[in-house]
């Protein structure tokens, strides 16, 4: 994967949107069409105590998520990127999708705080690696800036 131009064609594609359900639609939809062997890949929002499912592509998947459990929760919980070769082998893991074995969760700021998570998941064991984090907290910083400037 290319990601810088992946990322050239996110910022592209939310550049000056100012809806941010439509940019974190439109996000999901340009990984899961760019990306291979994937089986999701979308977002959640975070609040206090859970994680919220907001747009994605794939499978339906898990509505709320505990602050702290799974990779998503606890990625949001922690502020870091997580990149589990094994989901099966997480503490915690959350099923939403059995046919998920590999996933990379990116933290997603708005106003300094983790407002989102990006979540892919794959189907295939130790799918995502060091330049797919790399790549991947990139497009994550084009999402913060276009969320940074949303208006609704």
């Amino acid at each position: 994967m290319d990601y810088a131009e992946l990322n050239s064609a996110l910022s592209a594609l939310v550049g000056g949107v100012p809806h941010r359900i439509a940019n974190l639609a439109n996000a999901s939809a340009l990984l899961y069409s760019s990306l291979d062997r994937l089986n999701w890949a979308g977002f959640y929002e975070v609040g206090d105590v859970k994680l919220v499912l907001g747009p994605f592509q794939g499978l339906p998947a898990c509505i709320e998520i505990p602050m702290g459990r799974g990779v998503c929760g606890t990625a949001a919980k922690e502020g870091r990127t997580l990149v589990v070769g094994n989901v099966h082998e997480f503490p915690g893991h959350i099923a939403c999708d059995e046919a998920s074995r590999s996933e990379i969760v990116v933290p997603v700021r708005v106003d300094g705080r983790v407002a989102y998570v990006l979540d892919i998941d794959s189907p295939e064991y130790a799918r995502f690696d060091e330049k797919d984090r790399v790549g991947l907290e990139e497009f994550a910083a084009v999402m913060e800036k276009a969320l940074a400037a949303c208006t609704d």
